[in-house]
């Protein structure tokens, strides 16, 4: 197995109810390490960038609006295929689909308030935590 890092997002629908605590329970439960974490308000021009492979598709600007309605919290985790096992964690994008134990199963209102974001890939991963962090805030 590999050690890897992957992106995280604990969106404003888990920020909003206090439950982000409770997210980074069951994340390190899991064995992975949060060796960055901040809470920052994503600005109009970070959402779009962030989510500019879906910028032609009917959901963008709810999705954006989403994104841009309250705090969330951005972290880099790592562990041994930290990717695949982190989506595992959170289940599937739609809670009534997701496994039970699972974060989106537990802690999401609906597919799209479904509480957090992981990387999908080693590319994407890369290219999310450029976007939220610099090289010295990665203190794993």
């Amino acid at each position: 197995m590999t050690t890897e890092r992957t992106f995280s997002i604990l969106k404003p629908d888990a920020t909003k109810r206090n439950i982000t605590g409770a997210i980074n329970t069951i994340i390190e439960k899991s064995g992975l390490r949060i060796i960055a974490q901040k809470r920052v308000l994503m600005s109009r021009q970070q959402a779009e960038t962030f989510y500019a492979a879906h910028r032609h598709r009917p959901f963008f600007k709810d999705l954006i609006e989403a994104m841009t309605s309250g705090p969330v919290v951005v972290q880099v985790l790592e562990g041994e295929d930290a990717i695949q096992k982190y989506r595992a964690v959170l289940g599937a994008t739609d809670p009534a689909q997701a496994a039970p134990g699972t974060i989106r199963r537990q802690f999401a209102l609906s597919v799209r308030e479904n509480a957090a974001h992981g990387s999908d890939s080693p590319e994407t991963a890369t290219a999310e935590i450029t976007q939220w962090f610099s090289g010295n805030e990665l203190v794993g």
